[in-house]
């Protein structure tokens, strides 16, 4: 058996220590705490919440292959503690406890997260996995100690509102994996639109928006709805056939849904339906607002299409809010997962001349701004959901790599870009516009992330995050 080791983190937390318990007790805790550059699965869930006696199974990766963890809770103290063992998995042993303190003034807290573990194979382990191990558990909690502080804040702005239910489609997607346990854990509930058979227990509601067929009862009585659904542009080439279903994927399923929140008796009070900055088409040096004109080229068309299709909702007075979302910046998915190996490998580059207008957002912005929209009655019509840090797809490149500590002067030509993506890359790749977000600043939104580089260290866990560490 190694040395034993305990780890500790302790941050300032801007609710009572019963709050922050609750957030932590409540579905999505776990999903939510998950660093986004970590590749952790939920294989398995069984027992109650974080009651002594449920166990969660993991699978993570502590180097080049995929390990199997089983967590145990092994302590539970209402309102102030919970713990959790491995019972399965890499750590000759592992005690995690988490401990919510009260604060001064008691309207704030402290949280501590202390892990007491032992690694394995000894003095071998520690001497080559010590040092990794001290720097990974540093980043993962800083992370998680400032997405906590950070969730607890955005929802104590809005606590006056109570709990909504809210509906959302396209929860499986990028945005949605974010989204629904940020509401869960702020005390929402949701109900995901599914295709195919609907889980009553959970809450699901099952559609089938090829064939024009959603449950409408299931959506009686709720608050908002927020509609993700389309497929993903920069999945292939457009063929005919793909640009077809880019394009039925957003239009189509969207007038389904919101000709069934027309007729409900019920209606929600908001519906807040994704678009996309593509509606602006390549626009040069112009400085784009929610009032610019729209654009040419495919995705300009569809996107228009698809806005357009909220109209019977819209006429049936629900506040519509289309948010228009620049590039995603997260390593989950979108544009940076595709060049993060790029990157890593250090042939990293900007993209075509490096000269075009890169509008970005990071995916913690997109959730606030979707929380924004749903509890601001003001807000309605177009909101651009791009950062205001706004920047040339070579300074792009540059900051990335200066992130990720390698170089980034190796362009991408464009009539590479073109050979390999043809329209595709035409549109999304070589095309750029400035997109201002006029609307979420005129009405109060403050970003959380406004600046690429602070964005891309905070979801790349490149950022100190102000927690106290303490290695024993």
């Amino acid at each position: 058996m190694g040395k034993s080791h305990v780890f500790a983190a302790r941050s300032q937390m801007p609710v009572p220590a019963a709050d922050l318990f609750s957030w932590h007790a409540r579905e999505g805790a776990l999903e939510r705490l998950t660093p986004p550059w970590d590749s952790v699965q939920v294989l398995e869930r069984t027992g109650d919440g974080i009651h002594v006696g449920a166990r969660v199974t993991l699978e993570l990766r502590m180097g080049p292959l995929p390990q199997r963890l089983v967590s145990e809770h092994t302590g539970y103290v209402e309102g102030s503690s919970f713990e959790d063992t491995q019972r399965e998995g890499p750590f000759a042993t592992w005690v995690h406890a988490h401990r919510m303190h009260p604060g001064s003034p008691p309207e704030a807290s402290v949280l501590e997260d202390e892990v007491a573990y032992t690694l394995p194979l000894g003095a071998v382990g520690d001497t080559f996995g010590g040092g990794y191990l001290r720097r990974r558990l540093e980043r993962i909690f800083g992370y998680r100690h400032t997405l906590t502080r950070e969730d607890l804040r955005r929802h104590a702005a809005y606590a006056s509102q109570g709990p909504l239910s809210v509906a959302i489609s396209g929860a499986s997607g990028m945005v949605g994996q974010a989204l629904v346990p940020f509401l869960t854990t702020g005390g929402h509930r949701v109900k995901r639109l599914v295709r195919g058979r609907a889980n009553a227990a959970r809450g699901d509601v099952a559609w089938s928006p090829d064939q024009g067929h959603i449950d409408s009862a299931a959506l009686e009585g709720v608050d908002a709805v927020v509609h993700l659904s389309g497929a993903n542009v920069a999945a292939q080439r457009w063929t005919p056939a793909y640009q077809e279903e880019i394009r039925k994927s957003r239009t189509e399923t969207t007038r389904v849904l919101c000709e069934a929140l027309a007729r409900l008796r019920q209606k929600p009070q908001v519906l807040v339906s994704a678009s996309a900055i593509g509606i602006y088409g390549d626009r040069g040096e112009e400085s784009l607002t929610e009032s610019s004109t729209s654009g040419e080229g495919f995705l300009a068309q569809v996107t228009r299409e698809w806005e357009a299709a909220t109209a019977p909702a819209e006429a049936a007075g629900i506040r519509v809010v289309h948010l228009r979302i620049g590039v995603v910046m997260d390593p989950r998915g979108g544009a940076l997962a595709k060049l993060l190996p790029v990157y890593q490998s250090g042939i990293g580059g900007p993209l075509g001349t490096g000269q075009k207008w890169f509008s970005w957002v990071s995916l913690e912005d997109i959730v606030g701004l979707v929380r924004f929209a749903i509890a601001n009655p003001a807000v309605r019509g177009p909101v651009n959901a791009v950062a205001p840090g706004a920047v040339r797809q070579g300074d792009m490149a540059r900051t990335l790599g200066r992130v990720l500590h390698r170089p980034a002067f190796f362009p991408t030509p464009p009539s590479l870009v073109r050979a390999a993506f043809g329209q595709m890359g035409e549109e999304t790749v070589l095309s750029g516009a400035r997109v201002l977000p006029a609307a979420a600043q005129a009405h109060g939104y403050t970003f959380l992330h406004p600046d690429l580089e602070g964005a891309l260290r905070f979801c790349l866990g490149r950022s100190a995050g102000g927690a106290e560490f303490r290695h024993t």
